[in-house]
Order: C-alpha cells, then structure tokens, then sequence
C-alpha cells in the first residue's frame, strides 16, 4: 500500500507563488498543509481557493514554529511520510517522485533534495554559506550531509514525536539543521537525491535566508551541540574519513 504523504508548506508573504505552488503539489499526489505565517499579503485567501488544509499562526513566529505546527498537523492527519517545501517557487513539486524513490530505498530515513550538483545555479555566497552549514552539520551528525540547508525533504512522519527541537521565532532556519542533528541522535540518518537548483528567474521575492546571519546562527547552535557531547571527536573522524 502507497505511504500516505502530507506536504507541510510554511508561507510568509508567498501571495504570488503559493497558488501555483500547491496547485502543482495537488497534482504530484500529495495532500497539502500550508501553514500562513502571519502574512501581511493575500496568502491565505489564495491557499483558500485550493483543496488544501490551511493553518495560521496570528503574528510572524518564524519558519521553525511554523514547520513545526504544520507536521504535528500531519501527524493528527495519519501521515506516513511529510514532505516539507517552500512556498516561493525555488523548489519543484514535480521532483517529490525523486524523493519518494530514494525514500522506498531507504526506509524510515530523512530524504534531503540536494541542489549542489547544480553548483553553477547558486548564487555565490549561498553556496559558500551552505558548504560551511553542511561541515559544521555532518560533524555533529556523525556523517557526512549533503545540502543541509534545502527545505525539500521528506521525514517519517514517527520521527517528529520522538524528538524534541526547539522551534521558537527565533530558530528559523537554524530548525532544519538542528532537526538533523536530533534526528541522528535518535538514530536516524538523512540521505541526499538530486534536484535542479532554481535561483535565476524563478523566485518572486528575494529569500528570507539571509547567508551571513543565519549561518552564524547555524554554527553557534552546532557549536553548543558538539561542545555538549565533549566536541563528538568521533563524528568528525567519521566525516573526514568519509
């Protein structure tokens, strides 16, 4: 019997993207959760018009809360696997078959659509930024992680009650790596597949990630993380060993 998959999209002032966004995602065969992040535009009223569960949270609380409430939603809902994407357009709801093939070869692990192979997409400094994420988050993890700041992913849907993360208005994207983290402590690895990156003509918006900030939140938090576990020595040998 085919899993049940919910798509979880957290969404902050996505009005010109949204629709098109949970249109494509009906038809990739996934029930749809979009969580309205205190937006200031017409979010909801477009979500609204689709056959999808729409979530609000009252005032701006952060991409982590709202990921989140969106997966304990999923949850309630029976899901099996939730699969988490972004509302702005940077992410293809076509490449969900990618990530359900690389989930049925791997059972029960995080599936993380990884855009670097497509290196020459990137904008510089989100590349570099990501690098830097990705080192500092595959030590902590044991192993080495591809891509750890893409938010097109697919978890089991168990882990999210097994695990405790902390996703307050000021986690925001330091969530999805710390979400990793946890996740292999509790003995859950993520696995990469590919998928195109789209930077260039795609997105409405400029995104909410900003490369310096947040990514020095990202270290301080893996920083807290390896300093807790006496600097988790073996992990780094595991990751530089390769």
């Amino acid at each position: 019997m085919a899993p049940n998959v919910i798509i979880v999209i957290p969404a902050y002032n996505e009005a010109a993207t949204i629709g098109d966004v949970i249109e494509r995602c009906l038809k990739a065969g996934g029930e749809v959760i979009v969580v309205d992040d205190g937006s200031a535009d017409d979010t909801a009223a477009v979500a609204r018009r689709y056959p999808a569960e729409l979530l609000r949270n009252e005032i701006n609380s952060g991409k982590a809360a709202s990921l989140m409430k969106g997966m304990r939603r999923a949850v309630e809902r029976d899901a099996d696997i939730i699969a988490t994407m972004d509302g702005d357009g940077q992410h293809r709801p076509e490449d969900l078959a990618l990530l359900l093939a690389c989930a049925q070869d791997n059972p029960g692990a995080i599936v993380i659509g990884s855009r670097l192979a497509d290196r020459e997409a990137f904008p510089r400094a989100r590349y570099i930024g990501n690098r830097i994420a990705d080192f500092w988050i595959s030590w902590a993890c044991g192993y080495r992680v591809e891509d750890s700041q893409s938010g097109f992913r697919l978890y089991p849907a168990d882990l999210i009650d097994r695990i405790d993360v902390p996703h307050g208005p000021e986690r925001g994207f330091v969530f999805e790596s710390e979400i990793l983290i946890e996740a292999s402590r509790a003995g859950v690895r993520g696995v990469s597949t590919p998928i195109p990156a789209l930077y260039e003509g795609t997105l409405v918006r400029a995104s909410h990630f900003q490369p310096l900030r947040d990514v020095l939140r990202i270290i301080r938090m893996v920083a807290w993380k390896l300093i807790s576990r006496g600097f988790y020595f073996p992990g780094l040998w595991r990751v530089v060993r390769g």
